[in-house]
């Protein structure tokens, strides 16, 4: 019977709620205030972060442009100009140029946001790089930090791109120059491989002239080896010869002798007879002196002969020599050949890659070595703005929000001086801040909807704002039930906590460690999770844990609650007593 009459009482009570919520005009208009009231604060922050950075286009940032420029190969050039001319055609940033003076004015009280100079020898820093006395050129960036906290990191950002598109054109610029030297490098060898070419084939000239040297001293080497052989057989007939004629001259002068001793003319009387013997005397005397001249003659011809060989061999010596010294030549020149063909043969094919280089088109080229690499993003469970990404942190932090005005501006109730318990006052009265929450959620999902939202699944979007909602109503209906306005404290400190402590906006990874430590034991960081899920591309994965997390804190939180509230409620009551006594609350 006891819990029957619980439960009479729990539903009396949520009764007479529901009648006073309709009996009073006033009271219509403020619970309609309470409903709408956190789905606008989600709503409207989500629109404010739709899109921030498409309209940095009127944001003024100043830029004065002091660049002289400079010359390069008969090329004028002037860094500064050429970014002020892409600026000019730029709608990131409301660009606006001005003169340095202007600009540190500008800048200083607040007119532009931030500002660049480029300083007058820009142009001229740039182009030291192809000198022997490289440095880098600079520029000014002036930026006041008190203007605008967002404005100053979006300053930054426009910083950043025009300092990489500097960086660009600087890199464009010094590759450019390597493949203007490099065309040069190739122009060179072509040249020298066209060089080695025509010395080569000279030089295969001299080895075909060399070889056919060589061939007439082989054939010459052999005459004169023929040579040799007929002059020794010479000498050999001419010393027997010589022989001969030394015998017949030894005969010849005997025959002289016996002849003188035979005759003695100067005994003859004179007459034919006389002169006769005398002329025979006289012939074999002369025939003598002849016989051992020519005696003497053949044994000199004989020696001739002999010198004669002899030099018939050395000439055949020297023939040999100079067929080998030939031969030698001609194996050196072809190896020299070879060497300067190969040598031609390889400066041409460096030449040749090279040439596939410095052939490109140098716009294209140009086009390469501003952007060498490119990125191919893909993206996973993409959004076309940026209020999308950020809706699940605002809708959850609205419902946490909504909560703690319904449990602010509605009495919570007391059991003190009633004739309810606790318990009976605890679940009478949660229907109707559960209904709150049901009736301020679906204003929420409505705004979404209409606002455009991605909701990848609306079906789980809807119910996992309803789930969330009703879980966050009981925590801090359960709070401020339990612990009266302790409860209220717990209730905006946990708001403040999960505000930066549950990665809703910015990584948690970033944060203080303190942050990340409560990080896990916060009730947004799974209903974030859950709504991140539905309404940017569902991973059961994720979503499932976050779920039952929340479920089961809610279910923790019920059951702690009214154990707190029955042992509790008395002593909250009188603390309450004495805060309205004060006057102050």
């Amino acid at each position: 019977m006891s819990e029957g009459r619980s439960i009479h009482k729990i539903i009396e009570i949520s009764k007479r709620d529901f009648k006073a919520t309709v009996s009073n005009p006033i009271v219509i208009l403020i619970l309609i205030g309470i409903i709408i009231l956190p789905s606008l604060y989600a709503l409207l922050n989500v629109e404010a972060c739709w899109d921030p950075y498409s309209n940095t286009g009127d944001m003024p940032f100043a830029v004065a442009n002091l660049d002289n420029g400079s010359s390069y190969q008969n090329q004028n050039i002037n860094v500064g100009q050429s970014l002020v001319n892409e600026l000019q055609n730029n709608t990131d940033f409301n660009w606006t140029f001005v003169s340095e003076n202007e600009l540190r004015e500008g800048v200083e009280n607040g007119t532009y946001y931030a500002g660049i100079i480029i300083p007058q020898n820009f142009s001229s820093n740039i182009i030291s790089i192809v000198s022997n006395d490289p440095h880098s050129a600079h520029m000014i960036y002036i930026v006041n930090i008190k203007t605008n906290p967002t404005a100053s990191k979006l300053s930054e950002t426009a910083t950043k791109m025009i300092y990489m598109r500097m960086n660009a054109k600087i890199v464009e610029f010094i590759n450019l120059a390597a493949y203007g030297r490099l065309g040069e490098l190739q122009s060179a060898l072509s040249s020298g491989a066209g060089q080695l070419s025509s010395g080569a084939g000279q030089l295969a000239a001299g080895s075909a002239q060399i070889s056919g040297g060589a061939s007439q001293v082989s054939a010459g080497a052999g005459a004169v080896s023929n040579g040799a052989s007929q002059v020794s057989a010479g000498a050999s007939q001419m010393s027997g010869a010589a022989n001969q004629i030394d015998q017949g001259s030894q005969q010849i002068q005997s025959s002289a002798q016996h002849i003188s001793s035979l005759v003695d003319p100067t005994t003859l009387p004179s007459g034919p007879t006389r002169e006769v013997v005398q002329g025979s005397i006289n012939l074999a005397n002369g025939s003598s002196n002849l016989a051992s001249q020519s005696s003497q003659l053949a044994r000199h011809s004989v020696n001739l002969s002999n010198g004669a060989s002899q030099v018939a061999l050395g000439s055949e010596d020297l023939a040999n020599g100079a067929l080998s010294l030939a031969a030698g030549s001609q194996l050196l020149s072809q190896s020299a050949v070879y060497a300067l063909y190969a040598a031609a043969s390889a400066l041409s094919g460096a030449s040749a890659q090279l040439d596939d280089v410095t052939g490109v088109n140098e716009t294209q080229l140009g086009n390469y070595f501003l952007s060498p690499v490119k990125l191919d993003e893909e993206k996973l469970n993409p959004t076309d703005n940026y209020g999308s990404q950020v809706a699940p942190f605002y809708i959850v932090l609205s419902m946490w929000v909504g909560a703690i005005i319904t449990c602010v501006m509605l009495r919570v109730g007391r059991s003190s001086g009633t004739k309810y318990s606790p318990l009976e006052m605890y679940f009478g009265k949660i229907t109707l801040f559960n209904v709150m929450a049901i009736l301020q959620t679906t204003v929420t999902i409505i705004g979404s909807f209409l606002l455009g939202l991605k909701i990848s699944d609306p079906i789980m979007f809807i119910f996992s704002a309803y789930v969330v909602a009703l879980v966050f109503m009981t925590l801090v209906y359960s709070f401020i039930s339990a612990l009266g306005h302790l409860g209220e404290g717990i209730s905006v400190l946990l708001l403040v906590l999960q505000i930066m402590g549950t990665g809703g906006v910015y990584p948690i990874d970033i944060m203080h460690p303190f942050f990340k430590t409560l990080y896990p034991y916060l009730p947004m960081t799974y209903a974030i999770k859950m709504l991140r899920e539905v309404m940017l591309g569902l991973l059961w994965s994720n979503y499932i844990p976050a779920f039952l997390i929340i479920i089961i804190l809610g279910i923790v939180t019920i059951i702690v609650a009214v154990i707190v509230k029955d042992k509790a409620d008395n002593i909250a009551h009188y603390f309450e007593n004495k805060l309205e006594e004060s006057g102050l609350f």
